[in-house]
């Protein structure tokens, strides 16, 4: 999820955790906890696309990282905080480190919770911004940080910050169990064959979701929104791997492949090859448009394969939130 979210989440957890007994300290701890994850970011300048890539979400994001990192930091916190125990500062840096990657869980990235085992966990059922999901709760939280830390309204705030926000997430699994049905029978109901079909929320919101479906030599993108009155159509996005067969063997290449766990596409521009990820979508409100979110020019030079991400423009989000305003309301 985006930095905000982690923060108030981790600011949540370390009031819950230690909130009656520091205060306000609990919730500023929590948050620094609920953002050391993600510093795993600032490797990326000083390693190759594809190796960032495989790191982020990864060892930062581990049961093991919790477990044995969130004692070294308590017991650095308690070098200066004396109101609480070693014990009990690494109890709030445990819970602030766990709940990070259990959030992160539920996004399209996923994020290998059980690092060093070759296991990613993305349930896709929320994208990686929701304010449906962080506004009530950032309320609930700033809401209880007002109350004096005796005051038991301000634990029964926070908890129901907690609380509206796991019912959310929740919410957002029975959301995509739902709309899985729907593009499930639009392809029976179509007749068309497929191997394999992953659904995820389109950005910001969980009322229009989209869908993947492996169709043999291509895939098929569509979308559907909770008020839609128009059947689904699906689009065909050709995978074009036979681009890449005199450098399929190529272990950067290999690399990619199974990152993507096989959903990509590759495009040809001016001579040039590209690797786009299908597995966030198309930079678009149109699962017709050919403009993927992530898409990486491919360069060989002598026996190295260089992946460099497209950078996305300003313009590009401002088009996307005017389309897909216009989608969620229906078809």
């Amino acid at each position: 999820m985006d930095s905000l979210t982690q923060i108030v989440l981790g600011a949540a957890v370390g009031e819950a955790v230690l909130g009656k007994r520091v205060g306000n300290r609990a919730a500023l701890y929590g948050a620094i906890a609920g953002t050391i994850p993600d510093l795993d970011v600032f490797v990326k300048p000083f390693v190759d696309t594809v190796t960032a890539l495989e790191w982020h979400r990864g060892i930062t994001h581990s049961i093991l990282f919790s477990v044995f990192m969130a004692p070294a930091f308590g017991w650095l916190v308690s070098r200066w905080e004396k109101s609480a125990s070693w014990r009990q500062w690494a109890w709030l840096f445990f819970w602030g480190f766990l709940t990070h990657p259990l959030l992160d869980a539920h996004t399209t990235w996923g994020t290998q919770l059980f690092w060093p085992f070759d296991l990613r966990l993305a349930y896709k059922n929320i994208f990686v911004i929701d304010p449906l999901y962080t506004l009530p709760f950032l309320i609930f939280l700033i809401l209880a940080l007002w109350r004096k830390r005796a005051d038991p309204k301000r634990r029964r705030l926070n908890n129901i910050g907690l609380w509206v926000s796991s019912l959310y997430l929740l919410l957002t699994l029975g959301l995509k169990g739902f709309t899985f049905l729907k593009f499930e029978s639009a392809l029976a109901e179509q007749g068309i064959n497929y191997t394999e079909i992953e659904t995820k929320p389109a950005p910001l919101q969980t009322v229009l979701w989209t869908a993947n479906v492996d169709a043999g030599d291509h895939f098929l993108i569509a979308d559907y929104s909770l008020f839609d009155s128009q059947p689904i159509t699906f689009y065909k996005h050709p995978k074009k791997h036979e681009l890449i067969s005199e450098i399929k063997s190529h272990p950067k290449l290999q690399r990619m492949i199974k990152l993507t766990n096989g959903w990509f596409a590759i495009s040809e521009k001016e001579g040039v090859l590209y690797f786009n990820d299908l597995r966030f979508g198309v930079l678009s409100a149109d699962p017709k448009s050919q403009d993927y979110v992530f898409a990486f020019k491919m360069e060989q030079k002598g026996d190295a394969l260089i992946f460099t991400e497209n950078e996305k423009k300003p313009g590009d989000a401002k088009q996307l939130m005017s389309e897909l305003w216009t989608r969620i309301k229906g078809n």
